[in-house]
């Protein structure tokens, strides 16, 4: 198994940003800096696709995806609450001997 590196922020938008200004090959721009020309690829369609968002980080949502995970959250919560009725309805409709 391959030793994977972690890049930071500001690396991998650099890289990008080198790859759209350089004249060099994105093959050249991968050597020199020591990145796959796959993981390289990857970072300038993440870029496309979310500008300056890109790369949010471990942990960091990025915009577009917040309010994705709080209904997420919202709906597990009303889920177990919902559940946790229907036990207690079922308790006390119970007949008492």
């Amino acid at each position: 198994m391959k030793n994977q590196e972690k890049y930071n922020r500001e690396f991998k938008i650099n890289t990008v940003k080198l790859s759209r200004e350089s004249s060099k090959s994105m093959s050249e721009i991968a050597h020199d800096l020591g990145v796959a020309k796959s993981t390289l690829y990857a970072w300038i369609q993440e870029y496309k696709e979310h500008g300056e968002d890109s790369f949010p980080g471990s942990g960091i949502l990025k915009p577009c995806n917040e309010e994705l995970y709080r209904l997420k959250k919202q709906l597990a919560d009303v889920t177990m609450e919902r559940d946790i009725l229907k036990k207690a309805v079922a308790i006390f409709s119970k007949p008492k001997s």
